[in-house]
């Protein structure tokens, strides 16, 4: 604590009588004021997210609605989405302590109630619930603190405990000197903002990016005098705003950001005075939205699309863009790299506010805490993972470790009560430390006596004291240490315990070493015991006591062998096995023959011995004969003797009797003695094989299946973590290997395609998914329209011959979807979780699969290339193909994840697909994920082909030669029937069943339109005047309306009176007009009616005289989502709606009906009561050109 705070008493605080007033205050239900006792925080809630032995949440708002009464007190360390998200108008969970400035965006910009806000001053600290709570600024954004928690604690030798939570925060030296800070040296736990916890991420101090960002500006424009130049810097919501600062400062000029973000700023003390405007005119400068200039992670992607388009709307002929943050620091290149495009160029500014890596090293320094629990880029979830104690060995050496060690013995000393008079010791077998730590050795007699001059002196002690020190001591070693070595340790240490156990620890492997050279001969009798009674007592059963310096000691567990190694302890395994063995010699080695003889390993050659079903009650395994009916005229000696070792090998592995070996040396010449090869031949056409009848390929069938069995067990134990989670990834009941066929075979023409024959998959077989992949691998490859679409259609009618149950995931993923767009199913993941995967997949690292990048391009490719470059270990037998039906039901299982430890599970779907892929499967697979199919064919491109499968197949084969154009007929006219029904239908769930069912029959009234599913939006296009219109239309009669500045709405309302609203891309958009709503719904003649209108929603300004707004007016209003929508309280712009068509009414279709007569029909079904909130565009009937 400084000085200033520490001379006066801490400010008294209780959150939950705070909680109760703010209740109170807004007539909400409130608790009883005696509640019970408190209810433990939830398992689910992650270690980062709350201070141990407190009720006290940090950025943990998304976890409110789990937390049980009573209120926890929740802390928000800075205003960042990412860091409040779960805060909405309505929260009432618990009182919020932040900052002042944290406070007044939290009311102004969410609308939390201000009862539950409670701004608490930097750098004084107040009393909260019993503890000790300090803020402290963290150098990250306005109003950013870190917190410093000083908690109440019986088993710390201070009586307290002391944590510090970063939130986020960027390290800078004057740190160190604070007082506050330092005096929570020692403290024993930091949480840490390990953002940038990678020695690769070293980037530099803010004041050198921000002098570059000045620099270029400076240097740009003494270039281009003659040019209008636009610069522009993204930021957040909030933060960076030093950069725009010193820019407005140094460069001499205003910088342009938009309304919300100017009222953050007016928050922040900020505004026009400060060097901000909001008029266009007035600079260069612009602020722009964080991923406006490109996507930053896992790696820089420009957008200089979106450039180019900004930079001709603001009427400039040169754009420079500015994208400060860490993630685009290349340690290997230019300090600030830059991307350059025709007139527009992009520069990474390595301008952070959270901390880098040397100086994450430098805080922990400082602070020399007992331990770092990492907050970022982790499993926070989850301390005991591997990501986690990975990370936490960036600080070692740095944490007190000595502390820690202290700690853990002291635990022991305190556990010490546990145990009763008569020296037996409580283990719960549910704790597997103590279990390991009380497995006990018999023990015949005692060392001798330790002599010298650290021995205890006895004399001097009572036997009383002696006994006491004794029995502590006893409590903290292994239950073999003798009575003599525990006096010895005594007198070494000066009779203080904490020293002995640590002495003992050093030095536990000469103490064991002692004990077993003196009791060989009794440990070798127990090993007998062991193997003759290889038995796990049960915790019932169990007897601890413990008479040491005896022979008498009870057994507690399963009873180890004489090499007592398997004893827990501080010293390597590895290295008391090499003494054990030098000292037992000759009889420790008959002992491991003696354990051998129980059960162990099958040898690799009984993994290939062929067992039927078990069918007897005793489940014993019934062998069948390795005998295989053949053709007796083929003989061994005939067979060539080129690949002898392989042939031998062959006939192993597949189980076939020794007459086939010409058969297998015929297969092995044909792949140049290639095994792998020679089996995906042999299990893909099985009918090649010579000499085999219906009855052998059955019993083949049969003899391959343990294969297939050791993978499904193999597969479903490397996803019991996930089964048991209820995710469950297994894949599908394999069949033998994916037949070898030619993977170009597609490309053929469709009158040469045999959809059967040169399909690489047998009738009844779910699809593999290399069908699709081989076929994606040369559409992507074609450039021609005409022929891509012949491939895919070549590649549908195999799946209709042979497996039409798979046809419509085959279709989604063709498409780059797993659901119909209005139904918003996303995958939710980013490069980052796809990169993560694949490193476990195929082991490149992060950086690595960065340099691929940069130089392919393309996610998909550099996947593709880690999987062929991968050291993968070659199988005796081939891995089960990976099916269309696991892909389809894997990605629809990634997007339904949410919640704790989501990212995990989706990982882990992840890493089982790209373990499984074969061939071009890992290409496609990754682009499948991050959404980017890449193959050049669209929905138009792909029904067509769907469409020309269907009716191809329904062809019948004995077609008359003379129907060619009869046939092209049919096939265009199916193809155009499929394109329009999905453009008013865009569900493939309902169009791809109708078309197969009605084949050729199909048309595009075959499907009606339907309420709640969005209709394809017919867009305009750019002329390039009055001209090219008037020779567009000939002298008919046509419309000329206003273009208004708003967003395109799609309003449907369903037969039950629900209304819903859709975007143009077919997204909904319900949520966020809650007013829309209110509108068409009052503005409906009757209630019975059903429709589907279009309309474009404009922001207006009803206390101005209904002027109409921009669009970016309108955009900053409040999203919603599918779980929450904005309240008609909370929102700020109105709107007005222009309804300028009407496709459905009340279960007709109108598309087809002139416009005249559709603008009729919205007349008669509105009120004209509401033209002040519903606008119609008119069709003026006098002006015809």
């Amino acid at each position: 604590m400084s000085s200033s705070s520490s001379s006066q008493s801490p400010k008294s605080l209780d959150s939950l009588l705070l909680h109760r007033n703010a209740l109170s205050s807004l007539t909400v239900a409130i608790p009883p004021s005696d509640p019970l006792p408190a209810a433990p925080l939830p398992s689910s809630l992650p270690p980062s997210k709350f201070i141990p032995g407190t009720r006290f949440l940090i950025d943990a708002f998304r976890h409110a609605a789990t937390v049980p009464a009573p209120a926890a007190a929740y802390f928000l360390s800075h205003f960042h989405s990412d860091h409040y998200a779960g805060l909405y108008p309505n929260w009432s969970h618990g009182i919020i302590f932040c900052s002042q400035i944290t406070a007044d965006l939290v009311t102004r910009v969410l609308r939390i109630p201000k009862q539950f806000v409670f701004p608490l001053p930097l750098r004084e600290t107040a009393l909260l619930d019993g503890s000790e709570v300090t803020l402290v600024d963290a150098n990250h954004c306005p109003g950013a603190v870190q917190f410093l928690f000083k908690v109440p604690a019986k088993s710390s030798t201070t009586g307290f405990e002391m944590y510090v939570h970063t939130g986020d925060f960027r390290y800078i030296s004057s740190m160190s000197e604070d007082a506050l800070l330092r005096g929570f040296i020692g403290c024993d736990a930091v949480f840490l903002d390990t953002t940038y916890c990678n020695p690769k991420y070293v980037f530099p101090a803010q004041d050198e990016a921000v002098d570059y960002v000045v620099s270029v500006i400076d240097s740009v424009r003494k270039e281009c005098l003659d040019k209008r130049v636009l610069f522009l810097i993204a930021t957040y919501v909030i933060g960076k705003e030093r950069i725009l600062l010193e820019t407005a400062r140094r460069c001499k000029t205003k910088v342009l950001v938009d309304g919300k973000k100017m009222e953050v700023l007016r928050v922040l003390g900020y505004g026009e005075t400060e060097g901000f405007t909001e008029d266009v005119l007035e600079s260069d400068v612009h602020v722009v939205g964080w991923n406006v200039l490109g996507e930053t992670w896992p790696y820089f992607r420009p957008n200089f699309v979106k450039m180019a388009e900004i930079m001709a709307e603001r009427g400039y002929s040169r754009v420079v863009g500015f994208v400060p943050t860490g993630w685009t620091y290349e340690v290997k290149r230019n300090k600030f790299a830059v991307r350059t495009k025709d007139s527009c160029e992009v520069h990474l500014v390595p301008y952070s506010e959270h901390s880098n890596y040397d100086e994450l090293r430098e805080y922990v320094k400082l602070l020399r805490p007992k331990r770092v629990i990492p907050t970022v880029g982790v499993d926070v979830e989850n301390l005991d993972s591997k990501q986690v104690h990975k990370m936490q060995k960036h600080f070692a050496g740095l944490v007190d470790e000595t502390a820690n060690k202290k700690d853990f013995l002291m635990n022991f000393l305190r556990g010490s009560t546990e145990s009763n008079e008569e020296g037996q010791l409580d283990v719960e077998p549910s704790d597997p430390i103590a279990v390991e730590n009380a497995v006990p050795l018999s023990i015949s007699n005692t060392l001798e006596n330790q002599k010298g001059s650290d021995s205890l002196d006895v004399a001097v002690l009572t036997e009383e004291e002696t006994q006491r020190l004794i029995k502590e001591l006893s409590d903290c070693l292994p239950v073999w240490v003798t009575h003599d070595q525990m006096l010895h340790l005594l007198g070494r240490s000066g009779r203080n315990i904490v020293e002995a156990v640590s002495n003992f620890y050093e030095c536990e492997t000469e103490f064991h070493e002692q004990v077993v050279s003196s009791k060989a001969s009794v440990s070798s009798s127990h090993t007998d015991t062991q193997n003759s009674h290889d038995v796990l007592l049960t915790p019932e059963s169990t007897c601890n006591t413990i008479n040491r310096g005896s022979s008498v000691i009870a057994f507690s567990q399963k009873f180890k062998p004489s090499n007592v190694k398997s004893l827990s302890s501080g010293s390597s395994p590895g290295k008391r096995k090499r003494k054990m063995d030098v000292k037992a010699g000759k009889k420790a080695k008959s002992s491991s023959k003696v354990q051998s003889s129980g059960s162990k390993q099958s040898t690799i050659t009984r993994f290939f011995s062929k067992s039927l079903p078990n069918t007897s009650e005793d489940s014993k395994k019934q062998t069948i004969s390795e005998e295989v009916p053949g053709n007796g005229n083929l003989l061994v000696d005939d067979a060539p003797n080129l690949y002898g070792q392989e042939v031998g090998q062959f006939v192993q592995i597949t189980g076939v009797d020794e007459s086939f070996r010409s058969y297998a040396a015929t297969i092995l010449e044909r792949t140049k003695g290639d095994i792998n090869k020679a089996l995906d031949i042999h299990y893909g056409k099985p009918e090649s094989i010579p000499g085999k009848d219906v009855e052998t390929l059955a019993v083949s069938d049969k003899l391959v299946q343990p294969q297939s069995v050791t993978n499904e067990r193999s597969y479903a134990q490397g996803n019991k973590s996930l089964q048991e989670a209820g995710v469950g990834f297994a894949l599908s009941v394999k069949e033998p290997a994916v037949p070898c066929s030619d993977a170009t075979l597609m490309s053929l023409p469709p009158e040469k395609y045999d959809p059967i024959k040169h399909a690489c998959w047998n009738v009844g077989q779910p699809v593999p998914y290399i069908h699709l992949a081989r076929t994606f691998d040369l559409v992507e490859a074609e450039k021609g329209k005409i022929k891509a679409t012949s491939m895919l259609c070549n590649m549908f009618r195999s799946i209709l011959a042979l497996s039409p149950d798979d046809l419509l995931a085959a279709v989604y993923l063709c498409t780059d979807k797993i659901a119909a767009d209005h139904e918003n199913v996303e995958l939710n993941i980013g490069g980052s979780l796809v990169t993560s995967a694949l490193t476990e997949a195929c082991g490149p690292s992060a950086s690595e699969i960065r340099e691929m990048y940069n130089n392919v391009g393309d996610l998909g490719d550099v996947a593709q290339r880690c999987w062929q470059t991968k050291k993968r270990q070659k199988l005796l037998a081939p891995t089960p193909p990976l099916l269309i039906r696991d892909v389809f039901s894997s990605l629809h299982k990634i997007s339904s994840q949410t919640g704790s430890k989501s990212t995990g599970r989706k990982k882990s779907l992840i890493v089982n697909l790209m373990c499984a892929c074969q061939e071009k499967e890992m290409k496609f697979l990754v682009r499948t994920l991050v959404r980017n199919l890449r193959i050049g064919a669209m929905m138009k491109t792909i029904l067509p082909a769907l469409a020309q499968a269907v009716a191809m197949n329904s062809f019948p084969s004995s077609a008359d030669k003379h129907s060619a154009s009869h046939i092209k007929e049919i096939l265009q006219g199916l193809s155009t029937a499929v394109v329009e029904a999905y453009n008013i239908l865009p569900n493939l769930d309902m169009l791809v069943p109708s078309l197969v069912k009605n084949s050729i029959g199909f048309s595009s009234s075959t499907l009606s339109m339907d309420p709640g599913i969005p209709i394809k939006p017919m867009l305009a296009k750019i002329t390039n005047g009055v001209s090219q219109v008037l020779k567009l239309f000939e002298n008919k009669a046509f419309s000329c309306e206003f273009k208004y500045d708003g967003q395109r709405a799609q309003i449907h309302r369903l037969s039950n009176g629900t209304i819903r609203v859709f975007s143009r891309n077919g997204d909904e958009t319900t949520s966020k007009f809650p007013d829309l709503i209110n509108i068409v719904d009052e503005s409906c003649n009757r209630t019975e009616d059903t429709f589907i209108i279009d309309a474009e929603v404009v922001a207006v300004d009803r206390k101005n005289g209904c002027k109409l707004m921009s669009f970016q007016e309108l955009s900053s209003r409040e999203r919603g989502s599918k779980e929450s929508s904005i309240t008609l309280d909370s929102i700020k712009v109105e709107i007005c709606v222009f309804v300028f068509d009407i496709m459905f009414a009340n279960g007709e279709q109108l598309l087809k009906f002139p416009l005249r007569q559709r603008r009729k029909c919205m007349y008669v079904l509105s009120c004209p009561a509401l033209s002040h909130c519903l606008y119609f565009s008119f069709v003026f009937d006098n002006l015809c050109f």
